[in-house]
């Protein structure tokens, strides 16, 4: 039974005529069927119910003839009903269906970020030149001793303390799980590929590592997700770490979901499951029901890398989570990965994504401030995911506590991700997260995985530059150190989460 949609375009498409050329770029260009050219009328429609707003046709249109812009209509004003909710309504009563979405969550929620403001040196604590003095980057990520002990012969110093594997990175930054399968092979390539050539590392998500790409394990985190999926004991040791992943912030509590139609010959090959399956990921660990259970996991992970791997544990930012952590800690996690709820996602219950867990700013300060107490802090590196749009983001989030952070949306958006948040259909028209082979080829390998180093280098310089500015030349020094940062228009209770003081707070 046909049933008519009474939903509105969420876009305009104009299209100057006088400008359009009829090229039929557009037409090949729109993986929704956006444009079409009729040959009768010798003239290019636009279909605006399918737009999505990629800005694809717009950037590659040649002679600059289309606009793509947000629908002005509206129903009446009013503040319960917006016209989101309204529409969602009507989506639902016209699929009986979830609501899904994919990228992050955009709420107003408040950014923290926004408002914490950083130190700076002057007369007593001059500043510094990155340009002519050495600055420090490298990071080390795994379980710290609690002492060194040495042995002095002369001038030879050696270190007598048993120490545990870390993993070495140039720069505090880190490219956050995105399985093959959720994005093309060409867009997992490329960070593997840019993780490589900077010097840090890229984690696999739950979709495995495809055999051909075992040569960049050197720089990836490897992840042992609830489906298990292409976990055997090479994946495992090709790589710099393992990742056992609890939750994610886009989507806490639940688990995954990648269609059959995604599943190719050769993600089927990588994930081990039948080609034209859905990729099926249960909410928990069916093997971790306690501390204890997850306990045994970290252990047998250890015991099948030689003890010769840091492992990770990967939780959504929840209300316990300090307490969460430190039951990991104690378990035997080596690094602590948290996920806020800005987190961003290939597919997700849009109920969920905009409505579960809590800021990745206040999980942070709330995790390094309990294992802090507990004396553990030194036991675990803390990895944060879920909302970095820039490198002050990162460098607040070390001064808050953690060691590195995760970054997924942004170099998605260093590869031409526009954030039209339709991921999950699979017809993503930058070739990012998408199997559809005409479409996964306007991405090259080569372009993004430079575009992404390029944003790498660049953050790292302002990184730089701000260190220099506060008088400080190792990011060490910032870690954790709070007396960095004051929060601007913020409340009590937030600042008293946060650890920091009001700005204009000696």
């Amino acid at each position: 039974m046909f049933m008519m949609s009474y939903q509105l375009p969420e876009f305009v498409i104009e299209r100057r005529e006088d400008k359009c050329i009829k090229c039929r770029v557009c037409e090949r260009q729109c993986a929704f069927e956006g444009h079409e050219y009729d040959e009768e009328f010798d003239r290019m429609f636009s279909y605006e119910d399918k737009c999505v707003g990629c800005q694809r046709c717009v950037v590659f249109c040649p002679t600059n003839a289309l606009i793509i812009k947000p629908h002005p209509g509206d129903y009446r004003p009013n503040a319960n009903w917006t016209r989101e909710k309204l529409q969602d309504l009507k989506k639902q009563a016209e699929t009986g269906g979830v609501i899904l979405t994919g990228s992050g969550n955009d709420k107003g929620y408040r950014i923290y970020w926004d408002h914490l403001v950083l130190n700076a040196s002057q007369v007593t604590n001059p500043s510094i030149d990155p340009l002519r003095e050495p600055m420090e980057l490298r990071t080390f990520l795994g379980r710290k001793p609690d002492s060194l002990q040495l042995e002095i012969d002369g001038d030879d110093v050696q270190i007598t303390t048993e120490l545990t594997p870390n993993v070495a990175i140039e720069t505090p930054i880190v490219f956050t799980a995105m399985s093959y399968g959720a994005i093309s092979y060409q867009a997992f390539k490329s960070l593997a590929m840019a993780a490589s050539e900077f010097g840090t590392l890229f984690n696999t998500g739950e979709g495995g590592l495809p055999t051909e790409l075992r040569k960049y394990g050197k720089n990836a985190i490897v992840q042992c997700a609830s489906g298990r999926f292409g976990v055997d004991p090479e994946y495992l040791n090709c790589s710099a770490a393992v990742e056992i992943k609890i939750g994610q912030g886009a989507k806490p509590g639940i688990g995954g979901h990648l269609p059959g139609e995604k599943v190719s010959v050769w993600i089927s090959e990588t994930r081990m499951i039948p080609e034209g399956t859905d990729a099926l990921s249960p909410a928990p660990q069916h093997d971790i029901y306690s501390i204890e259970d997850l306990s045994m996991l970290i252990y047998a992970l250890k015991e099948a890398t030689n003890y010769e791997k840091p492992v990770s544990v990967k939780i959504a930012a929840v209300h316990n989570a300090p307490a969460i952590a430190s039951g990991m800690v104690r378990a035997g996690a080596d690094i602590i990965a948290l996920d806020g709820l800005r987190g961003g996602t290939g597919a997700a219950p849009k109920i969920i994504r905009d409505n579960v867990g809590i800021p990745i700013e206040m999980a942070l300060a709330s995790v390094d401030r309990r294992l802090r107490e507990e004396g553990i802090r030194n036991k675990a590196s803390i990895l944060v995911a879920g909302g970095f749009r820039n490198s002050g983001d990162v460098l607040k989030a070390i001064a808050l506590g953690a060691d590195a952070v995760y970054i997924g949306s942004p170099a998605l958006i260093a590869m031409g991700c526009t954030m039209c948040q339709k991921c999950y259909t699979g017809k993503c028209n930058w070739g990012i997260c998408t199997q559809d082979p005409y479409l996964t080829k306007r991405l090259n390998p080569e372009i993004a995985s430079q575009r992404l180093v390029n944003l790498l280098r660049g953050w790292s310089h302002e990184i730089k530059e701000m260190l220099g500015g506060m008088g400080i030349n190792a990011i060490e020094s910032v870690r954790g150190n709070r007396d960095h940062l004051r929060g601007v228009g913020l409340e009590d209770w937030e600042l008293d989460v946060l650890g920091v003081k009001g700005a204009g707070e000696v």
